[in-house]
């Protein structure tokens, strides 16, 4: 059974609404800017996010490529992203955690192929953040549990200017190499 309705009609709006309408507006993002600044950065810095409006001098992240090697040992894994900052604004990777590590730390692989933990990673504006293998990346220490080929880690991505960014990795077997 179909139920129907009786078309509507749009009500006629009068001088007087829409002077209230728009008065009351302006007043909202007056206050809204002035008390607050109104960050849109909740909305516009996760990958999930699909609305909102955006400041042209926020960051804007983006995480993409994420994945997790199979570790060869049971205590300790390497994990790699991308994070595209494509706001005119940089920001910065402060920290890391994950469901299967006690503790993720940032590393920069230096000139002499040498680990050197570091605080965080600088996303340029307009620009990426690349964790690979033989370069910057994340160290899983304390590992829960050693993950395998096939399974999927969660990591969560606190930056200094952006709201944190949780993202799913697979694990890939020891071999991978990726495209990129």
């Amino acid at each position: 059974m179909t139920s129907r309705t009786a078309p509507t009609r749009p009500r006629p709006r009068t001088g007087r609404v829409r002077f209230h309408t728009g008065a009351a507006v302006a007043a909202l993002l007056l206050g809204c800017t002035v008390l607050t600044g109104c960050s849109s950065a909740s909305s516009a810095s996760t990958s999930s996010s699909s609305t909102g409006a955006v400041a042209y001098d926020e960051p804007v992240l983006k995480v993409s490529g994420a994945y997790v090697r199979q570790p060869v040992t049971a205590d300790m894994a390497a994990g790699y992203l991308t994070v595209t900052n494509t706001g005119r604004q940089p920001d910065k990777l402060t920290g890391v955690s994950s469901d299967i590590a006690d503790m993720v730390t940032m590393h920069r692989t230096t000139a002499a192929h040498q680990m050197e933990p570091v605080k965080a990673f600088t996303i340029p504006a307009g620009g990426t953040l690349v964790l690979r293998t033989g370069g910057n990346h994340l160290m899983l220490m304390g590992l829960k549990k050693k993950p395998t080929a096939g399974q999927t880690v969660t990591f969560r991505l606190r930056f200094a200017q952006s709201d944190a960014i949780t993202v799913r990795a697979p694990v890939e077997p020891t071999t991978y190499q990726p495209s990129n």
